[in-house]
């Protein structure tokens, strides 16, 4: 019996996403599994002006929000393309997808989809008021997720 033909892992291109990302491939590899890679633009990004990770844009800039989420996704397929290169040398069994809207909505919808048997996503983020009014990412995808789902958190350094 197969436990784990298709995991998702989501990732954000943070120090936590590549931990927990490793962890991912790790099992995807003992189960010969099936990996699917994940990248979910938030909508909030636009709402808030906040456009890290993707250093190739200038929030002050004269664009207007259609060129802003073209060149925004434009800059998340690059981003996932290296990515996937460097990570998942030797690993041929994946897909990668760029999706745009709420990060626990769009990660559910692809479990979904893909009908992943386990969802890997790391721990951070939020916190303080953020965390409260918003919540957690991880914690949303726990509660709504049919399938396993494993929070990995950062280790901590001794």
């Amino acid at each position: 019996m197969k436990l784990f033909t298709t995991i998702l892992a989501a990732i954000d291109f943070s120090e936590n996403s590549d931990y927990a990302f490793n962890l991912a491939v790790t099992i995807a590899t003992a189960f010969n599994s099936r990996l699917v890679v994940l990248h979910v633009i938030d909508n909030l990004v636009f709402e808030r002006g906040f456009y890290m990770p993707y250093p190739s844009l200038d929030p002050y800039s004269s664009i207007n929000i259609v060129q802003l989420e073209e060149e925004l996704e434009e800059s998340a397929k690059t981003m996932m393309t290296k990515f996937c290169e460097f990570r998942l040398a030797g690993f041929s069994n994946y897909t990668s997808s760029i999706e745009t809207g709420t990060p626990f909505r769009e990660i559910i919808r692809m479990a979904e989809k893909t009908a992943a048997s386990m969802i890997v996503l790391g721990t951070h983020g939020r916190s303080g008021l953020d965390l409260l009014v918003f919540g957690s990412t991880a914690e949303r995808v726990v509660r709504g997720a049919l399938c396993s789902v494993l929070t990995v958190p950062m280790p901590k350094l001794s």
